[in-house]
């Protein structure tokens, strides 16, 4: 039985894929296609690093060795999902034109944030391999602990894009917000001692204020 657990989950990750092809297929985009296309694989990506992380505290919680099985496929899936965000972004919003997506990187928080995400989940992709694995040996897990500056940077991403600090960002994500929320639970119990879960929040609150301009003894930002 557990032999059919990966083609399962594998069959599982296409989903978005799945769902942007029925809404494609009967014009069900609404107003806004091309927005809905953007944030659609956007959205999924942000889910399956949050997945990817909550692999290695579900093996804790159940004693089971079978999670781990899935993290790469997951990983691979979200770098996957982010590479078609970013090709659809710079596709069917900028059409290839590179000049003004350049200089919106550049002046766009949000943009920027999103694009290093991207660009740092490009050698975790690449050294995924169990070959890439012996060959890189203890700084592979060195390498690859950038996992957790993604996921920031997600959700950074997510956050400023929405223009809130939270409330908007589960009402646009609707039914999958319960399932993000789950796994990022899971996720805060694989953050290493090195990085302490309170320097974390202290990073994304600063952010926060930082992008919105909060200032005064209330909200502590200066």
């Amino acid at each position: 039985m557990k032999n059919y657990f990966k083609p399962a989950v594998f069959l599982l990750s296409l989903w978005p894929i799945y769902i942007i092809t029925y809404q494609l297929i009967y014009n069900k985009l609404g107003p806004e296609p091309v927005d809905r296309i953007v944030n659609h694989f956007g959205e999924w990506t942000l889910i399956f690093v949050l997945l990817t992380l909550s692999m290695t505290p579900l093996k804790k919680i159940t004693n089971s060795l079978e999670w781990i099985k899935f993290r790469r496929m997951l990983g691979l899936f979200a770098f996957f999902y982010a590479s078609v965000h970013m090709l659809s972004y710079v596709g069917l919003d900028y059409r290839f034109d590179f000049e003004p997506l350049i200089d919106d990187v550049l002046k766009k928080k949000f943009i920027f944030i999103g694009f290093s995400a991207w660009l740092l989940l490009i050698p975790l992709a690449i050294t995924s391999s169990d070959k890439m694995v012996r060959i890189l040996k203890k700084n592979w897990k060195k390498l690859h602990r950038l996992v957790y500056v993604i996921s920031i940077f997600g959700v950074l991403h997510f956050i400023w894009l929405s223009k809130t600090i939270f409330f908007k960002p589960l009402k646009l994500l609707g039914s999958k917000s319960i399932f993000l929320l789950l796994a990022a639970i899971c996720t805060l119990n694989t953050i290493p001692e090195s990085f302490s879960i309170s320097f974390w929040c202290r990073f994304c609150y600063h952010c926060c204020c930082y992008y919105y301009n909060i200032k005064g003894p209330v909200m502590g930002c200066t």
